[in-house]
């Protein structure tokens, strides 16, 4: 995924209230620690490492408003019983709907 799109659902995210946490796994199987700053944290460090970002829900409402701002930002994922994934890279034969 690119560098707009990232900033894109960083500013999605941030606008919620409250802004739900999020973790990512790295190109290099490093994998964050959850937070919930999303206008500085997130975007440390540059996007083009991120292979998937974790974003968790807490309450149905808040699942609903992650879900609609996904779909505003229109990006790669899935949703999970936790929330939901966003994929910054595609391993070989994967595919990925857009949320």
């Amino acid at each position: 995924m690119n560098n707009t799109k990232w900033d894109e659902l960083r500013l999605e995210m941030y606008a919620l209230k409250p802004p739900p946490s999020w973790s990512t796994l790295s190109t290099n199987g490093y994998r964050s620690h959850p937070d919930r700053e999303w206008f500085y944290h997130f975007r440390e460090g540059g996007y083009e490492s991120i292979l998937h970002l974790d974003i968790k829900v807490e309450t149905p409402a808040q699942r609903e408003f992650v879900r609609s701002a996904l779909k505003k930002v229109h990006v790669p994922g899935e949703e999970k019983p936790e929330g939901f994934r966003v994929f910054g890279y595609l391993q070989d034969g994967q595919a990925a709907d857009f949320i």
